[in-house]
């Protein structure tokens, strides 16, 4: 990587501020006193680089990348490809999204481009590869910020017929593709590719094959779009590439796009003071984790808030010392960086309340400012930590293709299957006690884990059956749930449960069916003495060798098994039969790691949380006061 420190920088919009060269000279001087060293630069600069077609200037930015680096201050120059400009947009209107509606939306916001089109592949060709030629080998620029936030779908005909053509590689065959689709259902049989159209509102969209399919295919397409970007920034330069993330966004399989980069980067807005701060602490440094297994090595912070959005329901102001901690809360779970939308707010604009480390007073004697520079003082202090591996002895399987078959099927629970809750649930307990966890895909590699946890993994894909049984088999210890091995990757149901790949045997149980619950309602069993409510959903299993470990307690299935242990081969399998109360998971997994000789501290307060990266542990409590606590070379016990 082009860095050996911790990068502490902001989104920079000088363009917006060319006629203002007092103010470009402030922000040397302000980022210099907040401890700035790097800022990511043209994201949305399109317009100011060519503001007419051919017509390129990029003068106005090799000054600002030459001040920066003769200031110390690093750039990861964005290609700009997030927010096309107007004069494109109105002289090739065919390079504007389709939405699934059938019509062609007009000039508006931004990714409202079609990633198929060969004119806007063309346009966005032409300008990175200038980019590539001025500035892809100065010594300023240390990283390519490829794009904004990739997201949405368009359904135009170039879109269409490529997605026909992608069903083609994949299936080879019309009957093949009615078979795995399931298509005599409702006698919706395809003749022809061209009969084939992607889902939508006022066409198909229940064929779950066809649903499932589309959702990976805009993967694909945008991973391709991507790549294109990829190569024309390549043609003259050799650094590093990153694109940014968005939490659990829904639309893109992050996993498959992640081997595309050289570093994985994300943009993190976590509604502090909204709900209760420690919940949401999980939830961010969930996300954190997912960011870092994604390729198993540290990411980037790319953006953050140092005071409030603008955007969210309620935009509540960052209380004292929530800045700091939840900077630090993004080091301790493997990132290289802390990083800001953006640098100084803008006049104008959708995001012009959005907080910023100079406000518009446009001085540094703010609150926010100076908690700005103190976390730049901060991370100096902690710079060695910077490229440092975080050690796992769990993982978590998380899937998004699954999540898109469980949230896409009719039933058992259409009010919500929750299966991000779910996964938060089982996390949740583990950052209780301070353990380290990576999150793994169905294609990933979980052999090196002393614990996997699998919940709700519906979709049995990649070989993930099999994957399982030989964990379990070599010694491994595995955590299964309700809900699990029901379909194959096209979602059609396997036939003598668990996935025909012998994992009732591993197991040792097999599974009849599933009760729906309504909100409000529960079940309960009693572990080791405890009672703990059961909600949303409780199946019915039926041991087959397997120690039952708990009960139902009500309902007409009272007395069947709702947690059990089998031992198979070396290992040993759990299964847990319904979604349980919160408190549950930390009594389970407590036994589960002191058996298994994991760290873990059943005795950190409510709140807060441990985690050990490189030399570096960092204690941090999401409680008011809010306070970290960051020791080198600290052993745990």
């Amino acid at each position: 990587m082009h860095y050996n420190k911790l990068l502490h920088g902001a989104d920079y919009n000088p363009d917006q501020w060319l006629d203002c060269p007092d103010v470009l000279e402030q922000d040397i001087e302000l980022m210099k006193s907040a401890h700035i060293n790097c800022v990511a630069l043209g994201i949305f600069s399109w317009i100011k680089l060519e503001p007419e077609e051919g017509r390129y200037e990029l003068d106005w930015m090799e000054d600002i990348i030459n001040n920066l680096h003769r200031n110390g201050i690093s750039t990861i120059l964005a290609t700009p490809s997030g927010a096309k400009p107007n004069w494109m947009s109105h002289k090739y209107p065919q390079i504007r999204r389709v939405n699934n509606a059938g019509q062609r939306m007009l000039t508006g916001g931004r990714h409202n481009h079609c990633y198929t089109s060969p004119v806007y592949r063309e346009k966005i060709a032409a300008i990175n590869e200038r980019l590539s030629e001025r500035f892809g080998k100065h010594p300023g620029v240390i990283l390519w910020h490829i794009s904004n936030e990739y997201g949405g779908e368009c359904h135009c005909e170039y879109c269409t017929e490529a997605f026909r053509e992608w069903l083609k590689d994949k299936y080879n065959t019309l009957e093949n593709l009615n078979h795995e689709w399931w298509t005599t259902f409702w006698s919706h049989e395809y003749s022809s590719w061209e009969e084939i159209q992607p889902p939508n509102v006022i066409g198909e969209q229940n064929i779950h094959g066809l649903t499932l399919d589309w959702r990976r295919f805009i993967t694909y397409q945008t991973i391709d779009f991507m790549k294109h970007e990829i190569a024309a920034v390549r043609e003259r330069s050799d650094l590093p590439v990153t694109t940014n993330f968005m939490e659990f966004f829904n639309g893109l399989n992050y996993f498959k796009v992640a081997k595309e980069i050289d570093v994985v980067s994300w943009d993190s807005y976590p509604r502090w003071h909204c709900e209760d701060d420690v919940d949401t602490a999980v939830k961010t440094s969930l996300m954190h984790d997912l960011m870092r297994s994604l390729k198993r090595k540290p990411f980037l912070l790319m953006e953050s808030t140092p005071s409030m959005t603008n955007w969210q329901p309620t935009s509540k102001l960052k209380r004292p010392g929530m800045h700091m901690l939840s900077s630090i809360q993004a080091i301790a779970h493997g990132s290289d960086s802390v990083q800001y939308f953006q640098w100084r707010k803008s006049r104008g604009g959708w995001e012009k309340f959005h907080g910023a480390a100079v406000d518009h007073v446009g001085h540094g004697n703010t609150r926010v400012y100076k908690e700005v520079a103190e976390v730049g003082a901060k991370l100096q202090e902690i710079s060695s930590v910077c490229g440092t591996e975080t050690l796992c002895d769990v993982a978590i399987i998380f899937d998004w293709e699954n999540r898109w078959a469980v949230e896409g099927a009719r039933g058992p629970r259409n009010i919500g299957m929750n299966y991000v809750g779910t996964i938060t649930d089982h996390y949740r307990a583990l950052w209780e006690m301070g353990v380290n966890v990576e999150l793994v895909d169905c294609e990933g590699d979980i052999s090196g884990y002393k614990l996997v946890i699998a919940p709700m993994l519906y979709m049995y894909r990649a070989g993930i059956g099999d994957k399982l049984r030989d964990y379990v088999k070599n010694g491994g210890t595995l955590v299964g749930t309700y809900w699990s091995g029901i379909v194959n990757e096209n979602d059609l149901c396997f036939l003598g449960g668990f996935g025909g790949q012998g994992m009732d045997e591993v197991f040792g149980l097999w599974a009849e069916e599933i009760d729906s619950l309504k909100d409000g309602e529960c079940n309960t069993m009693t572990y080791y003495s405890r009672e703990y409510k059961l909600y949303e959903l409780c199946e019915l299993v039926h041991s087959k060798g397997a120690e039952v470990l708990a009960k139902y307690t009500s309902e007409f299935y009272a007395g069947m098994p709702s947690l059990l242990c089998n031992s198979f081969a070396k290992g040993k399998a759990y299964y847990l039969a319904a979604r349980a109360e919160r408190e549950f998971y930390k009594d389970f997994y407590s036994r589960i790691l002191e058996e298994l000789s994991i760290f873990h501290n059943t005795n950190l307060p409510y709140g807060t949380t441990q985690i050990k990266r490189g030399e570096f542990n960092f204690k941090m409590n999401f409680k008011p006061p809010y306070d970290v606590n960051i020791e080198k070379e600290c052993h745990y016990g």
